[in-house]
């Protein structure tokens, strides 16, 4: 069998650099070919390179990860790389090409490495159904859970790991992400992230504010009747909605 070839597509050029060290750890013998930050260059590269594997993100300027895939699954294995979990992923877990949230760590993709491999020793089958894909992952009743955030801390960026998030602040241009760790600031408002947390996870207790639920250690009114609630290792207290103050009935 002659070397396997792959590329790697993803927007964030950290996390593909990642991605392609602990590819150069779970599949020694694999030469990847080219790694690009977009949709449109990944799909010139797959028409150029021919590779036998394409890591691809989903969200991508221009061409999404999946419609890239759309373009190429019938000449290439695809892996789906995504810090987005979803209904849809239990599907894919359990089907022969795979579905990936990353930062990916080494076990994980061993097990992808496995599942490759199994499939490039037999004939090739198609490696996806993508318009199932695209249906689960894009209808109205499939709920995104977000797994990882990406942040701007000064003038870096650092992925946050959504557990470790202890509330979301929105401020004029920008939404604020604070953690035990420290904070950053993201672009995504507060609605669209109320739309991909796990509900039971995080509360929205006041137009400007999303909180971990687990991190709440107390709540109290002031002499005005307002509510606040006090966040495990935080000293400033968060305003709650009086449409929301149920939420803390009998603390």
């Amino acid at each position: 069998m002659t070397q396997p070839r792959a590329i790697v597509a993803d927007d964030e050029p950290a996390l593909a650099s990642h991605l392609v060290q602990a590819l150069s750890r779970a599949w020694p013998e694999l030469l990847v070919v080219g790694v690009v930050h977009d949709g449109a260059a990944a799909l010139d590269l797959c028409r150029e390179q021919k590779p036998d594997v394409a890591f691809l993100d989903i969200r991508m300027p221009g061409l999404d990860g999946l419609e890239v895939a759309r373009h190429i699954a019938d000449s290439c294995h695809v892996v789906i790389v995504s810090a987005y979990d979803n209904h849809a992923v239990e599907a894919f877990e359990a089907a022969a090409i795979d579905y990936v949230l990353k930062p990916a760590t080494d076990e994980r993709l061993g097990k992808t490495v496995t599942r490759l491999r199994k499939r490039m020793a037999t004939k090739r089958e198609s490696s996806l159904d993508i318009d199932s894909l695209i249906a689960q992952l894009r209808g109205s009743a499939v709920a995104v859970t977000l797994r990882w955030i990406k942040a701007s801390v000064g003038d870096t960026v650092r992925v946050f790991d959504v557990r470790d998030v202890i509330f979301f602040e929105a401020l004029d241009k920008y939404t604020r992400v604070v953690t035990a760790e420290g904070e950053g600031l993201i672009r995504t408002s507060l609605k669209q992230l109320a739309e991909q947390l796990d509900p039971e996870a995080f509360w929205q207790v006041h137009r400007a504010y999303i909180v971990q639920a687990r991190a709440v250690r107390s709540a109290k009114r002031d002499p005005a009747g307002n509510m606040s609630i006090a966040l495990a290792g935080q000293t400033e207290r968060i305003p709650v909605s009086r449409n929301r103050a149920e939420l803390f009935k009998g603390m």
